[in-house]
C-alpha cells in the first residue's frame, strides 16, 4: 500500500472515529433527563408535566427537522453542518447552565433537537455512507451503533461523577450540564479540521448555463421523492423503529410478571440499553458484510426470528416460568432487534442509491424510519392502560410481532427487487 492510501485510510478512521463521538455524545443535553430527572426537578424547578412537554415538544421539532434535511445535508457541506451543529449543542448547553426560566428552557429544548436531528444526524448517516465502499457499509454502520453505545455509556457516567464529586447540589448539576456541552463543542471543531469539503458539483447543464446550488439541492430532493428504492428501505426501517419502541416495555413486564427485583431492574436496563447496542452493533455489521453480503438479507431472516421468538412468547406460561428464563430470552430478542436498527441504514447502498443524492435519501429514511418514536409509545402505552396485566402486554408483543412480519415481507419483497434489477 503506496503512503499516500495508507494516509487515507487513517484519516478515514480517524474522522469516522470523530463522527462516532459525536454521535455518542449530541443527544445527551436533549436527553438529560436519563441520568438527571430528580435534579432537574430539584434545582431547576421543573415538574413532571413540564419535563414531558419539553422532551415531547422536542420530539415535534425532530420530526419536521428530518423533513427539513432532506434539502439541507445536499445544499450545505458537511465540513460545515457537522461541526456547525456541535458547537450550536454546546452553545444551547452553556445557556442551560444558566438554569433559565421554563419558556427559556423550552426554546433551548426545541434548538437541541433541530442542531442534533436537522443538522447533525442525516449528514452524519451521509458521511459514514460515503467514507465507506459497498462492502463495508454493514461494518461501518455496525460500529457506528457499537462506538455510539459506548461513548453513551461513558459520558452518561462521566457527568454522574462530575455532578457526585461536586457535593450533588445546583452547582454539581451545572458542571455535570457543562461537561455535556463542552464534550461536543470540542468535537465539533476538531470535525472542522478533519473533514474534506463535499466535492464540487458540476456548474454548468447541457446549455451551458450555471446551476445554483439551490436549484442542485432541490434536483436532488426531487431525484430522492422519485427514487421508489428509498421509499422502500425507509419503509423497512419504519418496521425496524416500530418494534424497537416496544423494547422498552420489557422493563415493566418482567417487573408484573416475574416481580423482578430492583437491583436487577437496573442491571437489565443497562444490559437492555447500552450493552446490547455495543454488542449487536458489530454482529450484525460483521454477519452482513462477511456472511450474506446483503443487509437486506440480515434483515429478512432476524425480521423471522423476532417474529417467532416475539409470537412463542406472548403465549408462555410467565407465571410458571423463572426470572431468567424470561430475562434471557427478552434479551435475545433485543439484541436480535439492536442487530437490525444497527445496519438499518446499510441497504441504502445495496439498492443503489446515487451518492449525490445520499444526503437527501438518508433524510428521507430518518424521517420515515424514526416516525414511529413520535407515536408508538403512545399506542403501546395506551394498550397497557387499558387492558391490565399480561393481557396487555402480550397485545403489544402481538402488534411487534405484526411489524416484524411486515418487515419480514417487505426485505424479501426488496431482496427480489434486487435481484431483478441486477439480472
Amino acid at each position: 500500500m503506496s503512503e499516500q492510501k495508507k494516509k487515507g485510510l487513517g484519516k478515514k478512521w480517524i474522522s469516522f472515529g470523530a463522527l462516532m463521538l459525536g454521535a455518542g455524545t449530541i443527544y445527551k443535553l436533549g436527553f438529560m433527563k436519563d441520568a438527571f430527572y430528580v435534579p432537574m426537578q430539584e434545582f431547576m424547578g421543573l415538574s413532571h408535566t413540564q419535563i414531558g412537554t419539553a422532551v415531547s415538544i422536542a420530539g415535534l421539532i425532530s420530526t419536521f427537522g428530518f423533513l427539513a434535511s432532506i434539502y439541507l445535508t445536499d445544499r450545505i457541506s458537511k465540513k460545515i453542518m457537522i461541526p456547525l451543529s456541535l458547537i450550536s449543542i454546546c452553545l444551547c448547553g452553556l445557556w442551560l447552565t444558566t438554569f433559565p426560566p421554563y419558556p427559556v428552557f423550552l426554546l433551548i429544548y426545541c434548538l437541541l433537537a433541530v442542531c442534533a436531528d436537522m443538522l447533525y444526524w442525516p449528514t452524519m448517516l451521509k458521511t459514514v455512507r460515503l467514507l465507506g465502499n459497498e462492502d463495508e457499509q454493514g461494518r461501518m454502520f455496525g460500529i457506528m451503533e457499537a462506538g455510539r453505545g459506548l461513548m453513551d455509556t461513558i459520558v452518561a457516567f462521566c457527568a454522574l461523577g462530575i455532578f457526585s464529586a461536586c457535593g450533588s447540589n445546583a452547582f454539581g448539576l451545572r458542571m455535570a450540564i457543562l461537561f455535556y456541552s463542552l464534550v461536543p463543542g470540542v468535537i465539533g471543531i476538531i470535525m472542522y479540521f478533519l473533514l474534506d469539503p463535499d466535492e464540487a458539483p458540476a456548474k454548468a447543464d447541457e446549455s451551458a448555463e450555471k446551476v445554483s446550488a439551490n436549484r442542485k439541492a432541490w434536483n436532488g430532493v426531487i431525484q430522492a421523492l422519485k427514487n421508489v428504492n428509498i421509499w422502500l428501505v425507509s419503509f423497512n426501517i419504519f418496521f425496524v423503529y416500530s418494534v424497537y419502541c416496544g423494547l422498552t416495555y420489557f422493563i415493566p413486564f418482567l417487573e408484573e410478571a416475574y416481580a423482578l427485583p430492583a437491583t436487577l431492574v437496573g442491571v437489565y436496563g443497562i444490559i437492555n440499553q447500552y450493552g446490547l447496542k455495543m454488542l449487536g452493533g458489530p454482529v450484525g455489521g460483521f454477519l452482513t458484510d462477511k456472511v450474506l453480503h446483503s443487509a437486506t438479507k440480515y434483515l429478512r431472516i432476524v425480521f423471522v426470528i423476532v417474529a417467532a421468538a416475539l409470537a412463542v412468547f406472548s403465549f408462555l406460561p410467565h407465571q410458571s416460568m423463572g426470572i431468567f428464563l424470561g430475562m434471557t430470552v427478552t434479551l435475545c430478542i433485543s439484541a436480535c432487534v439492536f442487530s437490525m436498527r444497527a445496519i438499518f441504514f446499510a441497504p441504502m447502498d445495496e439498492v443503489k442509491v446515487p451518492r449525490e443524492i445520499t444526503g437527501s435519501a438518508m433524510s428521507m429514511g430518518s424521517f420515515i424510519g424514526y416516525l414511529p418514536g413520535a407515536f408508538m409509545y403512545a399506542v403501546y402505552g395506551g394498550i397497557l392502560d387499558r387492558y391490565e396485566g399480561l393481557a396487555g402486554y402480550r397485545i403489544v408483543f402481538l402488534i411487534m410481532t405484526c411489524f416484524a412480519v411486515g418487515g419480514f415481507l417487505l426485505s424479501n419483497f426488496i431482496v427480489n427487487r434486487i435481484k431483478k434489477q441486477q439480472g
